[in-house]
């Protein structure tokens, strides 16, 4: 029993460790440009690691850098910006353009996408397949790199097992995230951000309690239902996330879409995964002891989070 508290104790700690490094995964960059040709960039995400230590950002070779001012002609921001360092301390870096002209453009790198083509306006000219490649592999990376969402999937397939209502679970949790992230991103459906982060933190808490409970409650015999209701909620956490991204105003419902789609492939991908585990593992003595250590793990991880999001909401 001694093991048993020190193994879920353990858990918890690099659980949190990992869940407090990706809240703080961020980089943001604001260029502004001051005059015809001329721009003026600087880090502005805060971090006890300051981007600008681990970043590098590589400019168009039009534009000649000094220090935090960019020259660079006639054919402004054109050609490709590219972050050194990202995917390493941070995840993501959002490059935020602002115009002589007023209007302005989100840019978002990450490791898998770590450059832009820039076109030297905020007209955004790229293809609708670029579009689509693109926002498609933010939707995969942002669902991998989002321990919430995920924790909350884990907890679901230890509710219900790997049999036929699992289907009908994750279908659910998959129609209701994509009705809210679509009314969220279209301006439909709007709510501030730190409930429902809360929300999601005790989405999680509840199922993984479920998972441990023996007797015959509604989420034991409505796992679908549970998921459809928890869905809405963490369809406008994504929504959150792709309000940051941006969306393009040119084929927007492509990249809206198919950022969707990349969220249901990761999520997909995690769930084959855990089957895979769960098919090699499953004859092995232990493998049943570590079910309700990691129940207690994800529960307690939830609860933390929990209490720290409703404080936040508070203070």
């Amino acid at each position: 029993m001694r093991r048993l508290h020190l193994l879920i104790l353990a858990l918890l700690a690099s659980m949190s460790s990992v869940v407090s490094a990706h809240e703080l995964s961020m980089a943001e960059m604001e260029v502004r440009e001051t005059s015809p040709g001329e721009f003026l960039w600087q880090w502005t995400a805060s971090s006890d690691k300051a981007p600008a230590v681990v970043l590098a950002p590589v400019w168009p070779e039009s534009c000649a850098v000094d220090m935090n001012m960019l020259r660079c002609g006639q054919k402004g921001l054109f050609g490709t910006l590219r972050v050194d360092g990202v995917g390493e301390d941070y995840s993501a870096a959002i490059v935020k353009i602002y115009w002589l002209d007023g209007q302005s453009r989100v840019f978002t790198l990450t490791s898998r996408q770590p450059e832009v083509h820039l076109y030297g306006s905020a007209e955004d000219k790229r293809g609708m397949g670029e579009i689509a490649w693109a926002y498609a592999t933010l939707g995969v990376e942002h669902i991998l790199a989002g321990f919430d969402h995920l924790m909350f999937v884990l907890s679901l397939l230890f509710l219900v097992g790997f049999n036929k209502r699992l289907v009908y679970t994750i279908s659910a949790f998959t129609l209701a995230h994509s009705l809210t992230l679509a009314l969220s991103s279209l301006g439909l459906l709007t709510l501030r951000p730190p409930p429902v982060e809360a929300t999601i933190a005790l989405s999680i808490m509840l199922v993984a309690a479920e998972a441990l409970n023996k007797e015959q409650t509604l989420s034991r015999r409505w796992p679908a239902l549970v998921a459809f209701l928890f869905g809405l909620v963490h369809g406008l956490g994504f929504a959150g996330a792709l309000s940051e991204i941006g969306l393009p105003q040119n084929n927007l419902f492509v990249a809206l879409l198919t950022f969707n789609v990349g969220v249901e492939l990761g999520q997909l991908l995690v769930v084959v995964l855990c089957y895979g585990l769960y098919r090699v593992l499953a004859s092995q003595p232990f493998f049943s002891a570590a079910r309700k250590p990691a129940l207690y793990a994800i529960g307690g991880v939830a609860a933390y989070w929990s209490i720290g999001r409703i404080v936040g909401i508070l203070v």
